[in-house]
């Protein structure tokens, strides 16, 4: 009798065992632990590391898409194929320009929320430039050298004082010479979607931003009922605060695990 006993106890117990272990299961499985980050004009990847480090500390599985800023649809694409690498839910993160990228990448079904770091939210129709020039910054557009193709520089010996002013000198000269060119056709492309109308959205305000106006940042988040967070800093606030602006990408993950666990 104790012997039959003592083995009904240890079955049961392993069973709930067995119990706990598949809810800790099916809750990781909605758990959002992806974050893909696109970054802006005249940039490339490596802007993002210092967001990867603290991101990729806490837990987080990041990539980084590398578009190569050819235009609108050439940089959508290269975004896709970054979200098509993922094995569950995303939170996509664009900075500047990458904010028009991702406002249509972001119609995914993977992508479970957006970010936007000192970026533009066109909606659909509008276009980068024209968002742009609606409220412009403190950025002289003298600033930008054309290319005889068709493709933009910021003048490096303006980039500091223009995008990077809170950066070590060493670090935003390194950043000026180190420029990716973007086409200047892809702030001329409409978005043709504009996935901030059905997922959640945070906007990033950078304070000191000369690049893109703060007071069109903050109309633009408005406007698409975004979580808004204000950050002193430069345009390139993600290089500048990194900890600051992973606090709001990792605070839209937890939103959307927390949104996904509810519906279970």
């Amino acid at each position: 009798m104790v012997v039959a006993y003592t083995l009904r106890i240890a079955v049961a117990a392993a069973m709930v065992a067995v119990s706990w272990t598949a809810a800790a299961g099916s809750a990781a499985a909605g758990a959002v632990k992806n974050i893909v980050l696109v970054h802006g004009a005249n940039t490339d990847g490596s802007a993002w590391r210092g967001v990867y480090d603290v991101l990729t500390n806490d837990g987080y599985h990041v990539s980084v898409v590398q578009q190569p800023l050819t235009g609108l649809a050439d940089d959508v694409a290269a975004t896709q194929r970054v979200i098509d690498r993922q094995d569950g839910p995303v939170i996509l993160v664009g900075h500047s320009y990458g904010g028009a990228i991702i406002t249509v990448a972001g119609a995914d079904p993977k992508v479970r929320a957006l970010v936007y770091v000192a970026a533009v939210q066109p909606d659909v129709g509008e276009t980068t430039g024209k968002l742009a020039a609606s409220m412009p910054g403190d950025f002289p557009s003298s600033d930008i050298v054309p290319t005889k193709d068709g493709f933009l520089f910021v003048d490096p010996a303006r980039f500091a004082a223009d995008v990077a002013a809170d950066l070590p000198p060493a670090q935003a000269r390194f950043m000026a010479n180190a420029q990716t060119p973007v086409a200047a056709a892809a702030f001329d492309a409409p978005v043709t979607v504009a996935a901030w109308h059905d997922k959640p959205s945070y906007g990033i305000i950078a304070t000191e931003d000369r690049a893109l106006n703060p007071k069109l940042a903050r109309w633009m988040y408005q406007r698409s009922g975004a979580q808004i967070t204000e950050i002193k800093g430069s345009h390139l606030v993600y290089v500048s605060r990194p900890r600051a602006v992973a606090t709001v990408i990792e605070k839209a993950a937890r939103s959307a695990t927390e949104t996904a666990a509810s519906s279970q």
